[in-house]
């Protein structure tokens, strides 16, 4: 993917936000759905796909991989080779920004007799691999990554396949759900039952999707409160209509401006509440926000509801670390809403923060001092001290906030310019085509 030039951005301080809106599909079910699609025998149709650059790189990954896929409208035609049935690529595959791309797609090729280079831009080629290296090594497939200095497995990164793998029971050392799918899609084409064993839950968008493309699976619980998922491999996967409904991850952004601008009333359409993905909201709603969910539904499977948001008081409080698989992506904005609430919010059980498209942490706890806020940076969470429903301020009238390529980093502090007194400036907004295309205009539109 071609690099592209920096945009800089202002978000000035905003009256009451108000409207009924939708957010784009949701990311991590748009890459499995191309995924699991592309391995079915038959034709497949998306709607709803989010056409981020992330999931875009996951479809041009898929089509030099042997897959026929075509968009007409707001419907996606993936036409599937069979597991089993990937052809070997004949160039590297970009993989831009997206590490979802990545982890899923070296499960994906681990199992296939094909080889595969993967290249990202600088962001993703920083993001250790490792951890989905080491099962999938362990499944026979040949992996040669790039070692960093303090020996991190980074991209550019080359994944030999092997057929027949080697099926496997894997105990998750840290929640992933991004090496528990890399897993699975090995599994497919793996002779035998692949087995996970998850202590601690995280999002279920691929055992869920699994299911629905007619894949044996199982998952139960055992004694230790473990969850137990069992495939059965050498699948065969049948042709679905999927519908994907709104990112959470991206509403979290609009539900966040809606609770700390005074006088906001707001309704996000069509939102996926996956229990494994709804964290953020039950936080929320702990610091005393004034969060509803109506219309509650079943589509695909996946639980929707329509999000109504409007203006709270927040009051800090200390977020128990046992719920971060749930929200994980979401912790940024949950520190701008600290930022302002009443009293003292602490995070702890974040190190995970530190190795995303940014370092998290570090990023949010630069951002945030810049506009007056005080904190306290932990290896592994933020302390933050509230304003009390004031305006942020920073040393300068208008900081400038370095987004360091993170999409989630640059959405957060366009929301916390929003309550600012000045406004802030972001060094490139760019990173948010990634995940949420016209996210500024979106935000504008409920300002206006």
């Amino acid at each position: 993917m071609t690099s592209k030039t920096q945009q800089p951005a202002t978000f000035k301080p905003s009256g009451p936000l108000s409207g009924k809106i939708s957010v784009p599909g949701d990311k991590s079910i748009s890459h499995r759905a191309l995924i699991l699609s592309a391995l079915a025998v038959g034709k497949s149709q998306i709607t709803g796909l989010l056409e981020g650059e992330d999931v875009l790189a996951t479809a041009a990954a898929l089509r030099a991989m042997g897959a026929k896929i075509e968009k007409k409208g707001d419907v996606w035609t993936v036409h599937g080779v069979g597991v089993g049935g990937l052809m070997q690529p004949e160039n590297a595959i970009d993989m831009g920004n997206s590490g979802t791309s990545t982890r899923l797609l070296m499960g994906l090729v681990a199992s296939h007799g094909i080889s595969t280079t993967f290249i990202g831009d600088a962001s993703l080629s920083k993001r250790p691999m490792g951890r989905v290296i080491d099962p999938l090594s362990q499944m026979g497939a040949d992996i040669q990554a790039r070692e960093t200095a303090d020996h991190k497995a980074c991209l550019p990164l080359s994944v030999r396949g092997i057929c027949p793998a080697i099926p496997l029971e894997y105990r998750l050392p840290v929640a992933s759900a991004q090496v528990k799918s890399a897993i699975l899609l090995a599994g497919l084409n793996t002779p035998g039952i692949t087995r996970i064993i998850e202590p601690v839950l995280t999002r279920d968008h691929s055992e869920t999707m699994l299911k629905g493309f007619g894949a044996e699976i199982s998952v139960e619980t055992d004694a230790d409160g473990c969850r137990i998922i069992s495939l059965t491999g050498e699948a065969e996967l049948k042709p679905q209509k999927i519908k994907v409904p709104g990112d959470p991850s991206s509403a979290a952004f609009l539900v966040v401006a809606g609770l700390i601008i005074p006088g906001s009333d707001i309704i996000i359409e069509n939102v996926g509440i996956n229990p494994t993905r709804a964290g953020l909201f039950d936080i929320l709603q702990e610091m005393g926000g004034d969060i509803s969910l109506t219309k509650k539904r079943t589509v695909g499977g996946e639980t929707v509801a329509d999000i109504h948001v409007k203006y709270s008081a927040l009051t800090g409080i200390d977020v128990p670390a046992n719920i971060a698989p749930s929200m994980i992506d979401e912790f940024p904005i949950l520190f701008v809403a600290a930022a302002i609430a009443e009293g003292q919010t602490t995070t702890t059980g974040l190190s995970e923060l530190r190795v995303k498209e940014s370092d998290r942490l570090s990023q949010m706890a630069k951002g945030l001092s810049l506009l007056g806020v005080t904190l306290t940076e932990k290896d592994d969470g933020l302390i933050i001290e509230g304003s009390g429903g004031k305006p942020l301020s920073g040393g300068r009238a208008k900081p400038v906030i370095e987004t360091a390529l993170d999409h989630r980093i640059a959405m957060s502090f366009a929301v916390a310019g929003l309550v600012t007194k000045s406004g802030l400036a972001l060094d490139d907004i760019t990173p948010v085509e990634t995940s949420f295309p016209g996210f500024k205009n979106l935000l504008m539109t409920l300002a206006s």
